[in-house]
């Protein structure tokens, strides 16, 4: 398993099909398993301190599942009284994730390069976590139950669960009601596992501008629930199977429009535009979603005053 991950502007960080591709690949490769030590070397990824992850010396690896953008190992532990914990990491914007089938021939320095931590276990395998750059946002806790994480607890609904029906994506809008369709779309708290790039991905297809207000009426909000669960389950689909070293290039290969400024729509030939802001930008078809309008980008904005 290679790096997985990256910046906003390339459409390389993690999303629901993503980190549920690392959950299934995972799990074959975990489950049943048993964990010699976690170790950290960032002081900044590590959450959490009860309880401890010496904790998770010998327990057995039972299951791999995301949440969101959250993978989760539970971890049946050992000792005087066993329990079950949990290992839930967020990747963040330039968390990647690596596999060894060996042990590093090294014991890594705390602090020095990319390595964030490193799950061993008992026969030498295991993985690397990594965050490139200087904002570090990735994020290992150890908990006993995953809704111990704030961040996991407060997930709104996942938009490829059974229960998430077209009842429940409606009152997810009601509830935004004025707020742009895009940020709604992005909020973790209104709807888990979404992020920048298939934002833009779902609403191309919705046919949508990104500064819809979330209150609509009911012929836009089927078409954008559609949009929303077929691209998802388009995009787990081809992962599926799919090398974790191979899930950036995948992941690019298959927009419509995110990190395609400049380039041609392939719907309608018209070309894609971005709007940036001071950490992220968006990009979209002007013919396909804005009725040819192209949208303000405030950054430009300013540079032309």
């Amino acid at each position: 398993m290679a790096h997985v991950g990256g910046g906003v502007q390339t459409a390389r960080m993690p999303e629901l099909p993503e980190v549920q591709a690392l959950a299934d690949d995972l799990r074959g490769r975990l489950v049943g398993r048993r964990v010699r030590r976690l170790d950290t070397y960032a002081i900044s990824a590590l959450k959490t301190f009860d309880p401890p992850p010496r904790a998770l010396d010998g327990g057995e690896i039972t299951g791999v599942e995301r949440h969101g953008k959250w993978l989760d190992l539970a971890v049946a532990t050992v000792g005087d009284a066993p329990a079950e914990l949990h290992v839930c990491i967020h990747l963040a914007r330039a968390g990647w994730l690596r596999w060894r089938d060996e042990a590093p021939k090294t014991r890594p320095r705390m602090g020095k390069g990319p390595l964030a931590a490193q799950l061993m276990l008992d026969d030498d395998a295991g993985f690397d976590l990594t965050e490139a750059g200087t904002k570090k946002g990735l994020a290992i806790h150890v908990v006993r139950a995953p809704s111990d994480v704030h961040d996991i607890a407060t997930l709104g609904p996942d938009p490829l669960g059974d229960d998430f029906t077209e009842d429940v994506f409606g009152a997810v809008l009601d509830d935004a009601g004025r707020a742009q369709i895009k940020g709604v779309l992005r909020s973790q708290r209104r709807i888990a596992g979404i992020g920048n790039a298939y934002s833009d991905e779902i609403l191309h297809v919705a046919r949508m501008s990104p500064f819809h207000p979330a209150s609509m009426g009911a012929d836009d909000r089927h078409r954008l629930y559609v949009a929303l669960r077929e691209t998802l389950r388009d995009a787990v689909a081809a992962r599926a199977g799919v090398p974790a070293s191979s899930l950036k290039s995948e992941k690019r290969s298959d927009m419509r429009v995110h990190g395609r400024t400049g380039e041609a729509c392939p719907v309608c030939g018209d070309t894609i535009r971005q709007v940036e802001y001071a950490d992220s930008t968006f990009q979209y078809c002007p013919t396909c979603q804005t009725g040819g309008k192209p949208l303000s980008d405030r950054v430009l904005s300013r540079l032309l005053r």
